[in-house]
């Protein structure tokens, strides 16, 4: 369903193409309608609708996210941990008793250390195993924040 800046976007433009229309064109264009004139109209609506709605639509950009896996941008591709897999952590990231930010931190984990998946997973949450401190730790963190073992790990 459209949305109201978009509903008034191209009723702007349609006023705005009756306007140069009327401005541009002949007046024997305009005497009896024809599919010339419903093709400006028609035309001139959708451009300058598009345009004004860009323009006055709402920020499409979200907060910034860190990218996800490169295989996982392949559309029609699930990624799941592998059992075994190994990754390495892009920023420090928080390894978590559960899932979700709610679940008690376990501990933080560096960035660039290397994590092995145990190949569980609920939606973008990961169960990993990693050795800090010479002690074997296994906690959930968001795979949002791992890259393959295989990856260059590169800041954005």
């Amino acid at each position: 369903m459209p949305s109201a800046t978009s509903i008034a976007a191209h009723a702007a433009g349609l006023l705005l193409t009756l306007c140069l229309a009327a401005w541009l064109t002949p007046r024997a264009w305009w005497r009896r309608p024809n599919l010339r004139a419903l093709a400006v109209l028609a035309g001139g609506t959708a451009l300058l609708g598009g345009l004004l709605g860009m323009m006055w639509g709402p920020e499409r950009a979200g907060p910034a996210r860190a990218p996800v896996l490169a295989s996982a941008r392949s559309p029609g591709k699930t990624v799941a941990p592998v059992a075994g897999a190994r990754y390495h952590v892009r920023e420090h990231l928080n390894l978590r008793a559960g899932t979700g930010v709610g679940a008690r931190r376990l501990a933080v984990v560096p960035a660039g250390t290397r994590v092995v998946a145990t190949g569980r997973r609920q939606g973008d949450w990961w169960q990993l195993s990693v050795e800090l401190g010479g002690q074997r730790l296994e906690g959930w963190a968001s795979s949002l924040w791992l890259r393959r073992a295989d990856e260059q790990l590169a800041r954005f």
